[in-house]
């Protein structure tokens, strides 16, 4: 399960597209089904620099898809992907261990973040350019 988002403006007002999936392999030769839902919301932060609202939204929604579906995907192993980087290079930094432990509270899993997150940073940004 991975979650990613991106901001712009319609007709004067910031908005951001919300893209969240669910990556399910069957085993592990044959590929897999994605299922995606894209969500459109109003973007409180205009300022780019500062995309911490936005970025925690990513992780509520990968949360509430994992709660939504935890009746049927139990005992199968499940990871929740974190579109964020570790590296104090990169502002997302700022939220990493915000987001992770609320993953784990909420989710009771250890989430991946970049560079394992692949369903966030690959196949929830490909839902993201082909939506």
């Amino acid at each position: 399960i991975g979650s990613d988002s991106e901001q712009y403006k319609l007709n004067s007002k910031w908005m951001v597209d919300y893209y969240t999936v669910c990556v399910i392999h069957i085993d592990g030769c044959r590929g897999c089904k994605v299922f995606g839902e894209k969500t459109q919301e109003p973007d409180y932060t205009q300022d780019k620099r500062k995309p911490q609202y936005r970025l925690m939204q990513e992780v509520y929604k990968a949360s509430e898809l994992y709660l939504s579906l935890a009746d049927v995907i139990d005992p199968r192993d499940v990871e929740v992907h974190l579109d964020l980087n570790p590296s104090k290079k990169h502002i997302s930094n700022q939220i990493v261990e915000q987001a992770i432990g609320y993953i784990k509270s909420t989710c009771n899993v250890v989430p991946m973040i970049k560079p394992s997150a692949w369903a966030a940073t690959s196949v929830a940004d490909r839902f993201l350019k082909i939506a």
